[in-house]
């Protein structure tokens, strides 16, 4: 993409509303616009970050097993009455009327609809297990929207709901949903610990919630040392097969969220072993056995011939909080740091004299071979002065930078710099290309 097409428009100042890295970062990098409370457009530059994002969170829940669908966002106010949640879900909920006075809402969260949808096809265990997910535009009515769309009021959001004979089988689609979970998370450059957590309006007895550390994190957060260094399940995870010892090896360690924190049981740990820290919500899973199935009737026959409700989990990821998480744990004074799985571009091409036939050229055949070798570069073509195109590549964060100008050239060569560390490299433009290309393919 050349830069002379792309709609980008940079904020040279810190808007005064921005309280956080994140929100300040994303409204200077022209990655979002408010267009009112909460609610948000994504223009050119965050919407690539958020299908990036969008795109591994789809691999790996169907990696997982789960299959994917797509719900309205507007949903009858009958479902939630027959599950007693409409009432109580209190002021967060969108509550409106269609023309034929209807009571409908903009949907918070779908277990009341997938239950229905449940209930409408499936009639056997042996359609089961089932696990069905999508990820959609969802509404809450925060009371305080802040944090740009760290706490917003519209978000985008996946969410899968699993369906078992029994709580054995229900424990293993949680056991599924938390490895696809630490996979997915570790595929963005985060490490990601799971921590007992509070089942809220969700309901259910069992719930962890996916945490990234962060000076910035909303929340406090405690954990044993060791969960900062356990490895990821690799991409062999056979999630056919038994997944509870790599779940136990996560959840024995102690990690609670504040609501969940057992002072006496943090302090049992080796004072060396101990994480007191601030944390991100990046993820929340629930299993909440019948809660939704037996009071709508999601019942299926099983093999003795006789009627059971379901088993139900429920499994969430914020897809768009997510852009705002990583932000927080990788950033700098310059601005945006992103890992090259999620970032918009994976090399900001700078041509540092636009009109120089030779400057001119050499970018035009770099710009070509990256292109042509699938990795994604943004050609900063404009005629502007050398140090805004290097303040601007430094604030999107974009892995790798290429730059070329008249005086290197002569003697062959080009600049490239790593964004993630600073450092600079003076090499031939072959060579140049060659170590980008190959960092970002191995």
């Amino acid at each position: 993409m050349r830069l002379s097409r792309f709609f980008l428009p940079i904020l040279k100042e810190t808007p005064k509303e921005a309280e956080i890295v994140s929100h300040r970062l994303m409204l200077r990098a022209g990655m979002i616009r408010q267009q009112s409370a909460g609610i948000y457009s994504w223009l050119p530059l965050g919407f690539r970050v958020l299908r990036k994002i969008e795109k591994i969170v789809e691999e790996e829940q169907n990696r997982a097993g789960a299959v994917q669908l797509l719900m309205p966002t507007i949903q009858s106010a009958d479902l939630w009455r027959e599950s007693g949640r409409y009432d109580a879900y209190g002021k967060e909920m969108l509550r409106i009327e269609d023309r034929h006075e209807r009571e409908m809402l903009f949907g918070p969260t779908n277990e009341e609809m997938i239950t229905d949808i449940f209930r409408g096809y499936v009639r056997s265990y042996k359609d089961l297990p089932l696990n069905l997910y999508h990820i959609q535009w969802k509404f809450r009515d925060e009371v305080r929207p802040r944090f740009g769309i760290m706490r917003g009021r519209e978000f985008l959001m996946k969410d899968a709901y699993s369906f078992d004979i029994d709580k054995e089988a229900a424990r293993h689609a949680y056991n599924r949903m938390f490895v696809a979970y630490l996979r997915t998370f570790a595929r963005m450059g985060l490490k990601a610990i799971p921590m007992r957590a509070d089942t809220g309006p969700i309901g259910g007895d069992m719930s962890h919630e996916f945490i990234i550390l962060a000076a910035t994190g909303e929340s406090a957060v405690f954990c044993d040392k060791s969960l900062l260094d356990m490895a990821t399940p690799g991409l062999d995870t056979d999630f056919a097969s038994d997944l509870t010892p790599i779940v136990d090896s996560w959840t024995t360690p102690y990690a609670a969220t504040e609501e969940m924190h057992d002072e006496a049981a943090f302090n049992a740990i080796p004072e060396d072993a101990r994480v007191s820290a601030r944390g991100i919500e990046v993820g929340h899973i629930f299993y909440f056995g019948t809660k939704y199935s037996e009071p709508m009737g999601a019942k299926v026959m099983t093999s003795e011939g006789t009627e059971v409700p379901v088993h139900m989990g429920s499994y969430g990821v914020g897809v768009s909080r997510l852009m705002g998480a990583l932000i927080e744990a990788s950033h700098d004074e310059e601005g945006i740091i992103w890992p090259a799985s999620v970032a918009p571009f994976h090399v900001g091409l700078i041509n540092l004299k636009p009109g120089d036939a030779e400057t001119d050229q050499a970018c035009e055949a770099l710009y070509q071979r990256f292109e042509n070798a699938g990795i994604e570069v943004l050609y900063d073509d404009a005629d502007t002065r050398a140090g805004a195109k290097f303040a601007t590549m430094d604030l999107i964060g974009l892995p790798f930078q290429l730059i070329a100008g008249p005086r290197g050239l002569k003697d062959g060569v080009v600049e490239v710099k790593e964004r993630a560390t600073g450092a600079r490299e003076t090499l031939t433009v072959e060579a140049a290309f060659n170590k980008i290309r190959d960092a970002l393919t191995s």
